[in-house]
């Protein structure tokens, strides 16, 4: 099973990338709805989020504004919500993929906003990276209700530039052309995917050496 991470910074269409390989029969993982969820009502992760940040949890519901005023500019406050939230959110995907691998899916996406910034493309077989012009990435982030080219700017610094993912994806997928182009590029990549590498596109070492090391320890 071919395992894609599909990336992009915020405001290059990502979102609509994952729809569409979600309409060719691709089955996607969402990173950011498996937070939500957790996140919700009843979510696994509140509890040690409101012991981690008191406050920020009332009547069982997060406060998502007091927690992004906590975190926002603040590393180690940061780490310490990824330090809960990233296991969680692991297991979600280890599910996902036990159960995409029992049905016998030759190729899934996990569809993940920070995969380098966090590393996952050691984790991956191939990444897709969505990518447009600044200036329309730009536009589509201010249109969004409460942004401010301020807190644009802030995201930005925190993400690995557009420039950097491009180079190290193995397809870069273009948004910023219309929703037909981008359909096509998810296409292709998607056939040369389904190929398998070494055919149509290079194996990536560190997912190698990952699954090696995954291997070990379960023998261990």
């Amino acid at each position: 099973m071919v395992i894609v991470g599909l990336t992009g910074s915020i405001g290059m269409g990502k979102s609509t990338a994952a729809k569409m390989l979600r309409q060719m029969g691709i089955p996607v993982y969402d990173a950011d709805a498996a937070v939500h969820a957790l996140q919700a009502p009843g979510g696994r992760a509140l509890p040690p989020i409101e012991a981690a940040f008191p406050g920020v949890v009332k009547e069982g519901v997060l406060d998502r504004q007091a927690l992004g005023a906590r975190v926002f500019g603040n590393k180690d406050a940061l780490r310490k919500l990824e330090a809960i939230v990233h296991p969680l959110v692991a297991a979600r995907q280890r599910a996902f993929l036990k159960r995409a691998a029992q049905r016998g899916m030759p190729l899934v996406v996990l569809d993940i906003p920070l995969l380098f910034e966090g590393r996952g493309e050691r984790r991956v077989d191939a990444t897709l990276v969505v990518s447009a012009p600044a200036f329309l990435q730009r536009r589509r982030v201010l249109a969004r209700p409460g942004m401010t080219a301020e807190k644009f700017t802030g995201i930005l610094r925190q993400q690995v530039p557009d420039r950097t993912k491009r180079r190290l994806a193995t397809f870069v997928i273009p948004t910023g052309l219309g929703l037909a182009p981008t359909r096509m590029a998810l296409q292709r990549a998607v056939a040369r995917l389904s190929q398998g590498p070494g055919r149509s596109w290079p194996p990536n070492p560190w997912r190698e050496k990952f699954t090696a090391q995954l291997a070990r320890a379960r023998r261990a």
